[in-house]
């Protein structure tokens, strides 16, 4: 449809069909902190990738001493990137008393802004589809600003999360070789 992509390692810009440049994008990553240095560490590439595997292993998580499952709505949407008239909830999530657990995903550094994100998201689901439910958030980054902690400690209901990736490759020059097992 003509439209552009922009990467960095803090964002990804959807540009414009015809748009003059960078200013006129769509940003989809959170926005660079310059204070902090560019860790080497493993972590996602892109946001969908910490969004799909968080969506993927949802039982596995405990939040709060819950185990918790993607949110389905009545027409059957599910909660991966559930869209709101605030913006899409990165994960919807409800536990097994069906209170709801709305997730804001962040790749790399979680910024302050992703306070006001989960809030708006947590807001609307109270509003709306949560209405006599508890709603809690979930912040999940790969690293947690002290400023974050902060904010969250005066707030009921939030949880934070660090996420690690750690991938291995082994030696697969012990295989054996022809042979096989008779019977």
């Amino acid at each position: 449809m003509g439209w552009s992509v922009q990467e960095t390692p803090s964002e990804v810009r959807l540009i414009l069909p015809g748009a003059g440049g960078a200013a006129d994008g769509a940003v989809l990553g959170e926005e660079a902190d310059s204070e902090e240095p560019e860790t080497l560490e493993a972590s996602f590439g892109l946001g969908y990738q910490l969004r799909d595997f968080i969506a993927q292993n949802i039982a596995a998580i405990d939040v709060q001493g819950k185990r918790l499952r993607l949110y389905v709505d009545p027409t059957g949407r599910d909660g991966i990137e559930f869209p709101t008239a605030v913006g899409p909830i990165d994960i919807l999530a409800v536990d097994t008393s069906g209170a709801f657990f709305v997730f804001e995903l962040k790749r790399a550094r979680s910024p302050d802004h992703a306070m006001g994100q989960l809030t708006r998201y947590m807001g609307w689901v109270r509003q709306t589809i949560g209405k006599d439910r508890e709603v809690n958030g979930v912040i999940v980054a790969k690293e947690i600003s002290e400023s974050l902690r902060y904010a969250v400690s005066v707030v009921p209901n939030i949880s934070l999360f660090e996420y690690e990736v750690e991938f291995q490759l082994k030696p697969a020059n012990d295989v054996a070789r022809g042979g096989g097992e008779t019977a």
